[in-house]
């Protein structure tokens, strides 16, 4: 190969000097930053799609939220595409979220709520080149197409979901290469429904997109909860929050089909160091014996129970360690309230 010849094809415009990395938004869950991009500090990739889907009463609109969050939190522009009509500010408020600083809009159609993405994009562009947007469409799923939009009558029929699929797959075909050109982080929700009638195999299928939004995500993580049971109780049995994992189906940044505990406290939001014990014992950084934990090179052993109070505050050479492999200080972490779920620490 002559080296020459390519440098003179990449003079001519022909060939790209470099695949820039555009950066990443964190999720305020160390242990999904590290399933989704390899890095407990890191998370979305900007320029790329991230889907979250799953059954309602999930944490995928939580999820949404704390990500644009943290891209307020960087200076980034932050945009919400609410075709549920389900926004409430003071719960964003809440979570962190600045109202003020959220562009907001509420589209009526699927072509509708892509247009104003697009739009919105270019405008920002005419007077800042360079700082990232992070916009999220909560949610895909219930955007009707302009054809069903503009139908008579409730008719759901299958030729109607085909045309949706459709339309979906050319609003990606359009948008997808202005996410990367822009420096555009783009998150879908979208729901998991049961198939009626089925059998045997998998009853659940995607509400919207068919192929085509699986064949432009980035990443996809699929929220997955027990409602029955996978509850956050104080120590009078009072729920305060859920219990669920995120399991990464596909993935273009980092290494794919890892999964990770959450925790979502209605009143808090999302515990930001769920998963990690078990990430870090996965890795090697910690080991376990029945009920008691270890941090190898360190005479340091705990119980689950104490992890979270450890990690945030214990000066000792051990827990310093492991402070250093997740990139935080003691100054740094958030001071949430730890919540005690028969017996273990949550926060």
């Amino acid at each position: 190969m002559n080296q020459e010849v390519l440098n003179q094809l990449r003079t001519a415009g022909l060939l790209s000097n470099e695949v820039k990395d555009l950066g990443n938004v964190p999720t305020g869950s160390y242990a999904l930053n590290k399933v989704i991009s390899g890095d407990f500090n890191k998370g979305i990739p900007i320029g790329m799609i991230t889907q979250f889907h799953g059954e309602s009463s999930t944490a995928k609109t939580v999820f949404a939220t704390h990500i644009l969050k943290e891209a307020q939190v960087k200076g980034y522009y932050t945009m919400l595409v609410d075709s549920e009509n389900a926004y409430n500010a003071e719960f964003a408020s809440h979570l962190g979220l600045d109202p003020d600083k959220l562009l907001y809009s509420s589209p009526h159609t699927l072509e509708d709520c892509f247009q104003t993405i697009q739009e919105t994009i270019m405008e920002i562009r005419k007077h800042d080149q360079d700082t990232p947007i992070v916009v999220a469409y909560d949610s895909i799923a219930v955007s009707p197409s302009k054809v069903e939009f503009e139908a008579e009558g409730f008719d759901g029929n299958n030729m109607q979901g085909a045309i949706r699929a459709k339309s979906t797959g050319a609003c990606l075909r359009k948008i997808n290469p202005i996410l990367r050109d822009k420096k555009v982080a783009l998150i879908v929700i979208n729901q998991i429904r049961s198939k009626v009638g089925v059998m045997f195999g998998d009853p659940t299928t995607m509400a919207a997109g068919g192929k085509s939004l699986d064949y432009y995500l980035g990443v996809n993580l699929k929220c997955v909860s027990n409602r029955s049971k996978d509850f956050i109780k104080d120590d009078k049995d009072n729920i305060l929050g859920i219990l669920g994992y995120v399991k990464n189906t596909k993935n273009k940044v980092s290494i794919p089909f890892r999964e990770c505990n959450f925790e979502l406290l209605y009143n808090e939001g999302l515990s930001e160091f769920a998963g990690v014990l078990e990430l870090l014992l996965k890795d090697g950084a910690i080991e376990q014996s029945g009920a008691w934990y270890s941090i190898p090179k360190y005479e340091e052993k705990f119980q689950k129970k104490s992890f979270v109070q450890n990690l945030r505050t214990s000066p000792k050479p051990a827990w310093a360690s492991l402070r250093d492999i997740l990139g935080i200080s003691v100054e740094s972490l958030a001071k949430a309230p730890i919540i005690v779920q028969n017996g273990e620490e949550h926060g």
